[in-house]
């Protein structure tokens, strides 16, 4: 099957791991920020983390306080806790290399087609991410948490009028895949070679140095 029916019209990209190859730097943050709880609380803080890309840290924060301590956390608690991760991780971000291909991809679709960013970082803090690197003016949209990857995929859809079919959503993480599912838009997964977290079937690439070819190619193979 193609990856796109018919003329592209938008293409929306998660950020972590898809654009920059900054996953171990929040990895490493989370870490940091349970040391003093044992390696077993750090081992399954670290494991969650890798196995739920995409999900906010605020969702991931709670369930972390509420396997330490039993009981679901304060509010106040989760905040105090997410402060402390976005000092770790925001300037790492910043600096975190592209994955492959990444910029010559974003440079290439943005002649093309409007492009996005749908992602699970906090929104003002991956608008100033993205600023810091120079990148705002490729982007129709920059959005992020509170607010879920599909509802935003479906508010894009509907505002800009869309055709599902004719859009692509990159991502690296099952809640990628999940939100393109739910709102029909065909689904490319980035994902190192022998490894891939997505069903069977889902098309998967390496990095980024061959999307605007996978993209392109697969709407004129006129299947």
């Amino acid at each position: 099957m193609p990856v796109v029916t018919g003329t592209l019209q938008a293409v929306f990209f998660d950020f972590d791991g898809v654009i920059c190859d900054s996953v171990d730097v929040k990895t490493q943050a989370f870490d940091a920020l349970y040391k003093s709880s044992g390696d077993d609380i750090r081992d399954a803080v670290r494991r969650y983390h890798l196995l739920h890309g995409g999900i906010s840290r605020i969702k991931k924060i709670r369930h972390y306080e509420e396997i330490i301590n039993g009981v679901p956390p304060d509010d106040s608690i989760v905040a105090e806790k997410a402060e402390q991760f976005a000092r770790l991780v925001i300037d790492a971000v910043i600096a975190s290399p592209y994955i492959s291909g990444a910029r010559d991809a974003l440079d290439a679709l943005h002649g093309q087609c409007p492009i996005f960013v749908v992602s699970g970082t906090p929104e003002p803090e991956l608008r100033d991410i993205i600023s810091a690197r120079d990148l705002t003016e490729l982007f129709a949209g920059i959005y992020g948490s509170p607010r879920k990857k599909e509802e935003i995929l479906g508010d894009i859809l509907t505002r800009h009028g869309l055709t599902p079919l004719h859009t692509a959503m990159i991502g690296d993480a099952m809640t990628d895949y999940d939100a393109a599912k739910a709102t029909g838009v065909p689904f490319v997964g980035v994902a190192e070679p022998g490894y891939s977290p997505f069903p069977d079937g889902t098309i998967v690439i390496p990095d980024l140095t061959h999307l605007l070819d996978t993209l392109i190619g697969a709407q004129g193979s006129g299947e």
